[in-house]
């Protein structure tokens, strides 16, 4: 491995280029070295952008990106085909049955046509139904040979009830999107986000009250929208928004008409005002130039606490994502507000509760931890290894690793 920081650099580098070029396109190829554009591969497969920059960058890089641009391209084809079977599998069952569910964030932007087939990776499938409603989707789930394998506070886990192949074991193992790695069902009966402590749920706003059996689209653009900007704002939190989230924000917000931005203005989650959409609403105005009017901001951000709103306008994509390598000591403190919420944010860091333990334990499934022995440490030698050397986090060095191999 080269040393953390030109590794870094690199990711950092190729993050915030990538960026500009899904804004505004440019024509002309970055005069990267060989090493830059292998880092350059790593950070468009963190961001979950590749097959994205294989339909719309305007110039060609050097023979090998070229084609592993148009290989991942490939990949995002058929996997979207086997995702869209899938889905109406579901549909038909669920209609049979009965059942109402929402089907949720990229299935619905590829339903409005904001993605052509193959442009946008789907790491899983997300739906969304009412407790009342879930033994009998988890039926429907079982009928379509799937099984649940884990839960957390957030959701319902399912994966196939059987590893179809060896074939299927392999992608598993791929560098960025396989047309044959396994497809994950997410099952949420309500749609919240820990900010960091702070429940923030949104399930009302997002649930259609005129649902009818089978799969529903979001009631509104703006439910659709307020969902995007919960996802990314729990995603900065932990430092783990991705280039893919803010273009997806950025194309709803282009649809957005001035009563869908009033409506938002007005918005109440968990009965308090959209401060949490600050970060991410800062960081699409900022790479996207006029996606979000400077009213919406101006209105939302006294509700914003001080630190995170100064930080917000300042902080690059770079400094939220996977770029950023070190794992942090006490993320998400910013997001707090007062002295007494802080000391609870610490205290979640030092003394994890039974729900951060059982996210935690899936985490230690994921493929990107399967080499990585500090998962495997006690909870204290963790901790004191993350205080004392802050080391790089496992999931972004897995694909770093992988580009490196050449996978």
């Amino acid at each position: 491995m080269p040393p953390l920081k030109r590794v870094e650099s690199a990711l950092r580098q190729a993050t915030e280029f990538f960026a500009a070029q899904l804004a505004s396109p440019g024509h002309r190829p970055p005069p990267w070295s060989e090493f830059e554009w292998t880092m350059a591969k790593a950070a468009a497969v963190l961001h979950g952008v590749t097959p994205l920059l294989a339909t719309t960058l305007q110039w060609r890089g050097p023979a090998e990106w070229n084609q592993f641009l148009s290989d991942q391209h490939a990949h995002t084809l058929l996997r979207h085909r086997r995702i869209q079977a899938l889905l109406l599998r579901i549909d038909e069952a669920a209609r049979r049955e009965n059942v109402s569910a929402l089907s949720l964030k990229g299935s619905a932007l590829h339903a409005l046509g904001l993605y052509c087939a193959g442009q946008r990776p789907m790491a899983d499938i997300d739906l969304l139904v009412e407790e009342r409603e879930l033994d009998a989707m988890l039926r429907i789930l079982e009928g379509v040979d799937y099984r649940q394998t884990s839960a957390t506070w957030k959701h319902r886990i399912l994966q196939p009830r059987e590893h179809s192949s060896d074939a299927s074991a392999q992608a598993e193992l791929a560098f960025g999107e396989h047309s044959d790695a396994e497809v994950k069902i997410e099952l949420h009966t309500r749609i919240a986000e820990r900010l960091p402590l702070l429940d923030v749920d949104a399930t009302t706003c997002i649930l259609p009250s005129d649902r009818r059996p089978g799969l529903n689209g979001y009631p509104s653009t703006a439910a659709l929208f307020k969902h995007l900007l919960l996802h990314a704002a729990g995603n900065m939190v932990t430092r783990g928004l991705r280039l893919i989230h803010l273009h997806d924000i950025s194309l709803v917000a282009a649809r957005m008409s001035e009563a869908e931005w009033a409506e938002l203005l007005r918005s109440r989650v968990s009965q308090e005002a959209l401060w949490w959409a600050v970060p991410p609403l800062e960081l699409a105005a900022r790479y996207y130039a006029n996606s979000v009017p400077s009213e919406v901001l101006e209105g939302l951000r006294p509700g914003c606490p001080r630190a995170l709103r100064t930080a917000s306008r300042r902080q690059m994509l770079s400094d939220v994502s996977y770029a950023a390598l070190r794992i942090e000591t006490f993320p998400g403190l910013m997001w707090t507000d007062s002295l007494s919420e802080k000391l609870r944010c610490i205290q979640a860091r030092v003394r994890p509760g039974p729900e951060q333990r059982a996210v935690h334990a899936v985490l230690q499934t994921e493929r990107w931890n399967a080499s990585n022995g500090v998962v495997r440490r006690s909870f204290w030698r963790r901790g004191l290894e993350v205080l004392l050397t802050r080391p790089p986090r496992p999931a972004p060095m897995y694909i770093v690793r992988a580009a490196i191999r050449g996978r």
